[in-house]
Order: structure tokens, then C-alpha cells, then sequence
């Protein structure tokens, strides 16, 4: 019915979004004598922002042609070099051979598209050989494919980082640092060697009973039978995974613009204000933002529910007590892998403590594999992306994953074998 209602209403504003936008166009045609007008540009302005809001958006695209490396422009090509019924995993492939280290990341299933990371990649592709997890829309699974819940988030993390093979790095960003850090943890004590080399761990809830947000209090707040009556729904036709039971984007959207709501508003306004003054760059730039913010997917219910129970109540992981499949999760037998914990100062989503309960968690570590930075300034959105992210933090995770590649330490010991030793003076 949830869904139902939401279908409704976005067919019955299509009228006046269709109005707005025609209205946008008449008012800011140049053959209008009328343009140039403040009435003008103010209400074609107001048309074309609420056309932008309660238009609905595909899967973006990454729209990443070309990388700077070492000073040089080089082109990059999309390759899906893995398909999944839920997950792709695509690479971003230079027509150079690289020795950068390779580097998975893996995106959020928490209702947007893994395109919300194309700040994240953009700024380290210039340093690693990147792959990402890219998710796909349950809305358009059948229902007669399998179901897909939080062990097999963390089989396709363990099964990625097998197909990429010893020596590549791991790098999750919020939700999908429980995954992570728990398929690093089953493999690490299977002796694993496709364990990654390094571990960076990015505004994710590894403890929620750490400086909990309000997201936190939400799922502690209500039982696990309450989000499955309230926030679970069937996906109507004529989507091709009608009737699969889902946690749909549109209420995770909801949430995300009830929490800030008065700083999207206030976004809104200076939206409106760039387009009145015709200021296309500053506009083009909020309205980029909001066109793959407001790009929503649906989720599996079973994976949300169950992330709901293990992570934000149950608190199994911290608690050595959550399972994958039939092997036991022991963040304790870590003991290769390195660790860079990052949060922002900032972020009301994963609370400060919460990522870096990551480092106390693997005992079997020693300290010189154990990092910690904390982001002053930023939120939950600007630890991942944005010009804080660029110039502060991608220094510290490429240098991090510099420092523990398996490679670049076999170059430096066979340059400093080689070197020749200095003559002494007579």
C-alpha cells in the first residue's frame, strides 16, 4: 500500500510539474520580452526548482572520462568486469599499465546508487586501480531470483576480494564497514592470503552504542517487528520485481531530508537565489548535487532487516557474537590486515567512536597497523566527498594504503639491497 500511495502521488503532481517546467522555458526564453524581468526570473526560477524537486531520477552516471596522473591526462573506461544478480563489480580501467595498488571499494546499499561515491573516486583514482561495488535496484529483480540478506553482502565482498587476489586493499564507506570488516575478519582467520592488505574503514556504525545518533535511537527505539510492518512494502507492477518485499528508497530519502531539513531548505533558497541572479555555475553545481541525491534504489528486505537487528540492536559484531553463514566473526583474528579508521567531527549519522571501535575490536593487531583520523569540520557527507575530502583526507588514505601495499615494500627493500654502499674517506 506504502508504495501504492507513493506511485499516486508522484502521477497525480505530474501535471504541475509539467506546467512548472513549461513555465520555466516561456519565462526564460530569450525571444521572451518579458525575460529580462525581475518578476520573470523570479517565478521561472521557483518553477524550475520545483520541477528539480519532484522530478524523479534514473541511476546516474559516473561520468568519469579522464584522470590527471603524474601531470598527465589520461582516459578512463568503465568495465563491469564481474555481474551479480545484486551487485556489479565494475572497474575503472586507464589504457596504461599502472603499478598503482589495487583498491576495492565498497559502496553503500543504504537507498542511493554507488554513484553517490564519485567524489571518492575521482580523488583516489589518480593513486590506486579502483573497483567498486556497483548495486543494482531491487525494484527491477525478479522475485523469482534469490533472496539477498546481510551474509550475502559479505559473500560478495569475500568472492570480490578473491577474484582481485592477494595484495588488494579494502575501502567502505558507512553502512558497508560491518561487511568488511567481518569478511575480513572470516578470512583472516582462515588464513586466508587474498585477505586484504589494508582496511580503510570510512564514517561506518561498527558500535552504535558509541556517541548514538539519532539514527541509532530510532532502531533502538522500536522492535525489528515494527520496521517490517512500517517500513516494509511490496514493489507494485509494473516493475519487474513486482511483488518483492522492500525497504523502498523514497522512505529512506524521507529520512535522510527529515533529519536535515532546514539545511536542505536553506540549499533550496540558494538555489533559487543562483538561478534568479543567473548564476549557472553555482546553480548547475546544487543541481547536479540533488539530481543523484534525490536517485533513490530500493532495498532487499531481508538485507535491511537484518542489518537492523545485528548491527543498530543486537550490537553482535561488537559483542563477538554475529555469525556469517556458519563461521563465527573474530575481529580479534585480524592480524595482517592494516586499519584506517576515518569519521567526521561533524557527523550525525555514524557518531564519533563508532568507526574507530574498529581498532579496539582487532586485539590481534599490532599498533604500527592500527591508524586513526578525525576529520575536523565535516559531516557525515563530507567525509567521503567535497573539498575537505580532496585535500585533507585522500592524503591520508593514499598514503596509508602506500605504506601497507605489499608491492611498493618489496620495491623499496630491493632498492635499498641494490644501493651501493658509500666510500669512506682515507
Amino acid at each position: 500500500m506504502l508504495y501504492h500511495l507513493h506511485e499516486m502521488q508522484h502521477m497525480a503532481m505530474m501535471p504541475a510539474r509539467m506546467f512548472a517546467e513549461m513555465l520555466s522555458r516561456a519565462l526564460k526564453n530569450p525571444f521572451n520580452p518579458l525575460s529580462n524581468s525581475d518578476f520573470a526570473r523570479q517565478i521561472g526560477s521557483a518553477a524550475e526548482v520545483f520541477h528539480s524537486m519532484t522530478q524523479r531520477y534514473d541511476r546516474p552516471s559516473w561520468n568519469i572520462d579522464k584522470v590527471t596522473i603524474d601531470g598527465k591526462e589520461v582516459p578512463v573506461e568503465e568495465d563491469v568486469v564481474i555481474r551479480r544478480t545484486y551487485c556489479h563489480l565494475l572497474h575503472f580501467r586507464t589504457p596504461e599499465k599502472r603499478n598503482a595498488p589495487k583498491l576495492l571499494i565498497v559502496a553503500p546499499l543504504s537507498g542511493h546508487f554507488a554513484t553517490l561515491l564519485r567524489g571518492t573516486v575521482e580523488g583516489l583514482l589518480p593513486y590506486n586501480d579502483i573497483y567498486i561495488t556497483d548495486w543494482q535496484d531491487c525494484r527491477h529483480i525478479p522475485t523469482a531470483t534469490d533472496r539477498f540478506n546481510l551474509n550475502d553482502y559479505i559473500d560478495y565482498v569475500i568472492d570480490f576480494l578473491h577474484f582481485l587476489g592477494p595484495n588488494t586493499h579494502l575501502l567502505a564507506v558507512c553502512q558497508p564497514s560491518v561487511p568488511a570488516l567481518a569478511g575480513t575478519s572470516v578470512m583472516s582467520a582462515w588464513g586466508d592470503l587474498c585477505a586484504p592488505a589494508s582496511m580503510t574503514l570510512i564514517g561506518g556504525p561498527i558500535d552504535t552504542r558509541e556517541n548514538p545518533t539519532a539514527v541509532n535511537q530510532l532502531a533502538l527505539e522500536h522492535p525489528i517487528e515494527w520496521f517490517e510492518k512500517n517500513v516494509i512494502t511490496s514493489v507494485p507492477p509494473p516493475y519487474a520485481g513486482s511483488g518483492r518485499k522492500v525497504y523502498p528508497g523514497f522512505i529512506q530519502l524521507t529520512n535522510f531530508i527529515s533529519m536535515n531539513l532546514d539545511k536542505h531548505r536553506e540549499s533550496m533558497n540558494q538555489l533559487f537565489e543562483h538561478l534568479v541572479r543567473g548564476d549557472d555555475e553555482e546553480a548547475e553545481k546544487r543541481r547536479s548535487f540533488y539530481e543523484e541525491y534525490l536517485a533513490v534504489m530500493d532495498l532487499p528486505a531481508e538485507f535491511y532487516l537484518q542489518t537492523v537487528k545485528t548491527v543498530f540492536q543486537d550490537h553482535s559484531l561488537p559483542k563477538n557474537e554475529m555469525i556469517a553463514r556458519w563461521h563465527p566473526v573474530l575481529p580479534e583474528k585480524i592480524n595482517r590486515t592494516a586499519i584506517l579508521c576515518i569519521e567526521g567531527e561533524l557527523d550525525d549519522i555514524s557518531g564519533v567512536g563508532q568507526t574507530k571501535s574498529a581498532l579496539k575490536l582487532t586485539k590481534g593487531l599490532s599498533a604500527d597497523k592500527k591508524h586513526y583520523h578525525l576529520q575536523k569540520g565535516v559531516g557525515h557527507y563530507g567525509v567521503f566527498n567535497g573539498g575537505k575530502f580532496r585535500r585533507d583526507i585522500v592524503p591520508v588514505i593514499s598514503g596509508f594504503i602506500r605504506e601497507h601495499d605489499l608491492n611498493t615494500r618489496a620495491k623499496a627493500a630491493r632498492k635499498k639491497s641494490t644501493k651501493r654502499p658509500t666510500r669512506r674517506a682515507a
